[in-house]
């Protein structure tokens, strides 16, 4: 077993007989000043592995951009730093988020994809000047945007499936220019960043259907799960959404499977920003759609499922032949304390809803009540139900 190395401190070190005997002679040759170099280095690295641990023990991206900005800003403050990512690495579409002076802000960045850098980072894996990346790409329209905005520094973020997005770093306030110390210091610690976003993007995407990039059926489950406890022991309402495309079969019989999954996709899209943030969009599978909405009562759910039918209508669909309209039927459940079942039989009873709907014609939201096919021990026929429902279906 090996014992323990005991480190020296510098006052101890200084200490000592024999350096203090030919302390001029040292300083002279340069030993002392050789050493406090690697001391500040040493302390440099140790700062910056402490920086990027906190960096990485952050659980979501919002958290590590913040955390990153925070440890820059400290360090020295860069005019913006902005994060450009594909929340989904089989799509283009990207999310940027900026940051300047610790807040928000908005960089009229005008750009879509990240696509024209892949093939230079793909072979150049490392932060780079932007004005050399400029040069490299020969100042190619897609680098005008980035140079608009001044940036100063471009970082990677590579994985198994290429880039997953860019950070950017803005010149320095005041117009000096980086020292060769602070650009070594930005690229090491985006080392740590950009490692900690691409382990996160992983786990999304280990939660992710890969055609819709909705949730999966599984994560559903779990949070379904998850929450008909909560419910139980807190004492609130939640509800969830079912859905699926009306004579879907059509689509592909007629025009083929493609035109189908993009009908799927164009669907997801619309589901996405027709819900809140802490809802649960995710593919059960098919042409089938479920939605979590936690702290959710009746009329608000009423709500949220009529947007996303008339949302779901009003679809555009770009296809080499126009496609028909896209009608989507729904069927609700919301469930509380008193609900004395469990997750398979919320969306069990979801989809006799949904059934319903499909069964008076289709393009159309039905509320799951006692008896609409059959009764359930554990429920009483209440008349307020149906006027909470009934009143729902006024307030749209």
């Amino acid at each position: 077993m090996n014992e323990p190395v005991n480190e020296i401190t510098e006052k101890e070190f200084m200490s000592r007989p024999k350096i203090v005997e030919n302390y001029s002679l040292l300083q002279d040759i340069g030993v002392l000043d050789f050493i406090k170099a690697q001391n500040d280095e040493i302390c440099n690295y140790r700062s910056l592995l402490s920086r990027g641990l906190d960096i990485f023990n952050r659980t979501s991206i919002d958290e590590i951009m913040d955390a990153t900005v925070y440890q820059i800003s400290d360090h020295f403050l860069p005019s913006f730093i902005a994060f450009l990512w594909k929340p989904i690495q089989t799509r283009e579409e990207i999310t940027i988020k900026a940051f300047r002076n610790y807040k928000p802000v908005d960089l009229n960045l005008h750009v879509n994809c990240i696509t024209p850098f892949e093939a230079f980072f793909r072979q150049f894996p490392k932060p780079i000047n932007f004005d050399q990346l400029a040069v490299e790409l020969n100042n190619d329209e897609a680098v005008k945007p980035y140079q608009n905005i001044k940036t100063e520094l471009a970082v990677p973020i590579l994985g198994p499936f290429g880039l997953y997005g860019i950070i950017l770093v803005g010149k320095k306030l005041l117009n000096d220019e980086y020292s060769r110390e602070e650009l070594f210091y930005l690229q090491q610690l985006m080392s740590f960043v950009s490692q900690a976003i691409k382990n996160h993007l992983h786990y999304e995407q280990s939660l992710r259907d890969v055609k819709t990039g909705l949730f999966n059926h599984g994560f559903f489950l779990t949070r379904l799960n998850e929450e008909v406890a909560r419910t139980r022991r807190n004492g609130y309402q939640s509800s969830i959404i079912v859905m699926n495309v009306d004579k879907f079969k059509d689509f592909n019989n007629s025009y083929g499977h493609l035109a189908g999954d993009r009908v799927l996709e164009k669907l997801a899209q619309t589901m996405r920003q027709g819900v809140r943030g802490d809802d649960i969009p995710s593919r059960f599978g098919g042409d089938e759609f479920t939605v979590l909405l936690p702290h959710t009562d009746k009329i608000t759910v009423w709500t949220v499922a009529e947007r996303l039918r008339n949302n779901a209508a009003a679809m555009q669909i770009p296809w080499e032949v126009p496609l028909p309209q896209v009608t989507i039927s729904v069927g609700i459940y919301t469930f509380d304390q008193n609900t004395n079942t469990d997750a398979s039989n919320v969306i069990r009873r979801a989809d006799e809803a949904l059934y319903i709907s499909k069964e008076r014609g289709r393009n159309r939201c039905t509320m799951w009540t006692p008896g609409i096919i059959d009764p359930h021990p554990d429920d009483c026929c209440s008349i307020e139900k149906i006027q909470i429902r009934d009143a729902a279906m006024e307030a749209v």
